[in-house]
């Protein structure tokens, strides 16, 4: 058992089962702690280290719409879950040539994970670091990315039982750690459409990321500005038991080896945009439509022509991967929100006025 296993076993023990948000976080707060858990070294790859057109697209997409807003400044330029740093790095290069921009932007990480923040320093020195959002000066209008960060932010789970909707909880025994229900009746947080469900349905909340969502869209609506959230999930609630690891680029047991795996669950992606009500949603786009509204297809065939023909080859991989419908096109899905009188956003449809 891992040193995080004794130590949850232990706790079990002695106050009995925890629940599922608890489990996850405390071993996401480990997990990310201690490893750069990304690349082929790691456990999993996200858009930004699959080719530097997605970095690139979602730049120019902040620039156009910071010019079309009457190019602010200053304004704060803010990534949550950085991984790396690639994604900004890519982001920052590309927009190198929008008059004013790279001048009026300053830069802010927002990573509790030593080993990344280390990696990121090398890509992006010249950022700030932040542990949280509300740690960001809120004194200017916001550009915030969040690609593939609220999947990772722990979630609770509600479980039907023959009794009613319970919390799922965490228990320990001689077999290891499994899942079983608790005794709280929590029927009232289920929606109405899912109150009568079969036996053993699974629902999910995620209390933690409908709070970022909420403070994203407060800081919109105080001060203007935009964000972008990618991520996988879903467009509406929905059933099902989504809590996952992986680790070496494989699907394990969430449950085994607690700490050891990267933990996820889909995202809500109208729970965030309820969340965030205080500005205005725009979407969800499935991450396959819009990249290739932002031209996905001409930068790669422009970056192709200038490289050798494996990169070349590399290139439209990398790109068939991020918008097939067999990969992540569908799967992967793009949240906009802007603040104030900023306009709608590039390659999602306007609203009706």
């Amino acid at each position: 058992m891992t040193p995080l296993g004794r130590r949850l076993a232990r706790e079990i023990a002695a106050t009995g089962p925890m629940p599922v948000a608890r489990y996850m976080a405390e071993c996401l707060a480990h997990y990310y702690a201690t490893r750069d858990p990304l690349g082929r070294g790691g456990d999993f790859t996200t858009a930004p280290e699959i080719g530097q057109v997605f970095g690139e697209l979602v730049g120019l997409w902040l620039a156009d719409l910071w010019l079309r807003a009457g190019e602010p400044a200053p304004v704060r330029l803010v990534e949550l879950g950085p991984g790396r740093g690639t994604l900004m790095a890519d982001l920052w290069r590309a927009t190198a040539r929008v008059p004013g921009f790279h001048a009026a932007a300053s830069l802010h990480l927002v990573e509790t994970s030593p080993s990344l923040r280390a990696e990121q320093a090398r890509r992006v020195p010249h950022a700030r670091w932040h542990d949280r959002l509300d740690e960001v000066p809120d004194d200017a209008p916001l550009l915030l990315v969040a690609n593939e960060f609220f999947d990772a932010l722990p979630i609770r789970q509600l479980v039907r039982t023959g009794a009613g909707w319970r919390e799922r909880m965490v228990a320990h025994d001689a077999r290891g750690f499994f899942a079983c229900a608790g005794a709280t009746p929590l029927d009232v947080l289920v929606p109405p459409a899912f109150a009568d469900a079969a036996e053993g349905s699974v629902f999910e909340l995620a209390p933690a990321g409908t709070a970022v969502a909420a403070e994203i869209g407060s800081r919109l609506a105080a001060r203007g500005g935009a964000a972008l959230i990618v991520d996988y999930g879903h467009a509406g609630p929905a059933l099902g038991d989504t809590l996952q690891a992986v680790k070496a680029h494989a699907f394990a047991d969430p449950f085994a080896g607690p700490g050891e795996a990267d933990l996820t669950a889909h995202v809500d992606f109208a729970a965030l945009a309820r969340a965030a009500a205080s500005a205005v949603a725009h979407g969800p786009l499935t991450q396959g439509a819009l990249l290739t509204a932002l031209g996905i297809g001409a930068r790669t065939e422009a970056l192709a022509a200038r490289a050798r023909p494996d990169q070349a080859e590399l290139l439209r991989a990398g790109t068939a991967r991020l918008v097939g419908d067999d990969a992540m096109g569908s799967l992967f899905k793009a949240l906009a929100l802007t603040g104030g009188a900023w306009p709608t956003p590039a390659a999602f449809p306007a609203r009706a006025s």
